[in-house]
């Protein structure tokens, strides 16, 4: 990346070839470390941010040798900014479970959006960008639900992250999630096959629903406990659409516990074993080295409240 700082003008940054195809706005959120997501479409849309003297979209993709124009803006500091504190970087540091030179594995707890937006100022990838400012290059490979815990994988490099794209594009990623879902299954595994359809936004997030034309989706349930009036189950995912576990478990009749979007509003469950959030935790991922090819197979452990869920359940 060549540039031509400047503290108080604009600065033109001209792409090289390890920032091609990259979109514009996580481009941004790169370079602008502790600018809330708001602030930087705002910039874009406003016409401050423009590539190649005109002005463009959030989604571009950015080619070798664009120019990009970076306004003069505010960044928020460690000390200076509640949700970017010391405490809350080492917190976020604390998270990473496995990292290399090409990519990190956070353990991401319920609750932590992966990225910020809809309100939110600061996302995982945000908070690691301001916690790693050393690191050049810091780029989400997938995406978990706000709400579900577990294994996210983060890019360390541009070619890890197109890599790391292609495996999951051909399934090579093998994705596994914990889930405690309503009622009693007796198989032993219940395969899912049900083609998904987002067919609007409620309350800001996207809603899905089962339809013959939606995009193919297969899901594997294995219980693993029974209890009384709750299976706890090994998720394979066969496919990766957005909100697939809580869909096709509600779709047939098994709803993930607390999961009040596909499942009840008013979950007697959960109020019962005393759960305040969704069962499902994405519990390993296993994939092969974008660079050296070796097969890479990381487990996160459960948050303390789901463990201590089942303590309570299998003490009943």
């Amino acid at each position: 990346m060549i540039e031509k700082p400047n503290n108080n003008k604009a600065r033109m940054v001209t792409v090289e070839a390890d920032e091609t195809d990259r979109r514009l706005d996580n481009f941004l959120l790169g370079r602008l470390k502790g600018v809330p997501r708001s602030r930087i479409y705002r910039m874009i849309r406003g016409g401050e941010v423009r590539v190649n003297k005109g002005r463009i979209k959030p989604h571009y993709r950015l080619k070798t040798g664009d120019i990009v124009r970076i306004p003069p803006v505010r960044t928020a500091t460690i000390e200076g900014d509640r949700l970017a504190s010391r405490d809350k970087l080492q917190w976020v540091e604390s998270l990473v479970g496995y990292e290399d030179s090409d990519l990190l594995i956070l353990n991401k707890p319920a609750g932590l959006a992966v990225h910020g937006g809809s309100g939110i100022d600061f996302g995982a990838i945000e908070l690691l960008r301001m916690a790693r400012s050393s690191d050049r290059y810091l780029e989400l490979v997938h995406r978990l639900d706000r709400d579900t815990s577990g294994c996210l994988l983060i890019a360390r490099k541009r070619s890890s992250l197109r890599n790391l794209h292609e495996q999951f594009r051909t399934g090579e990623v093998q994705k596994c999630y914990l889930a405690l879902l309503s009622g009693a299954i007796p198989e032993n595994e219940r395969i899912v096959k049900a083609p998904l359809l987002t067919v609007a936004r409620r309350g800001g997030e996207r809603h899905v629903r089962v339809f013959e034309g939606g995009k193919p989706a297969t899901s594997i349930f294995r219980p693993q406990q029974r209890f009384p009036r709750a299976t706890l189950c090994e998720v394979d995912l066969i496919t990766g659409r957005t909100h697939q576990i809580r869909v096709h478990a509600a779709h047939i009749g098994h709803p993930v516990v607390g999961d009040t979007r596909y499942g009840l509003a008013e979950d007697p469950m959960a109020r019962e074993i005393r759960l305040k959030r969704m069962f499902l935790h994405a519990a390993q991922l296993s994939f092969a080295s974008p660079s050296g090819g070796e097969q890479i197979d990381v487990k996160c452990p459960l948050e303390v409240e789901l463990s201590g869920v089942l303590k309570r359940i299998r003490a009943r």
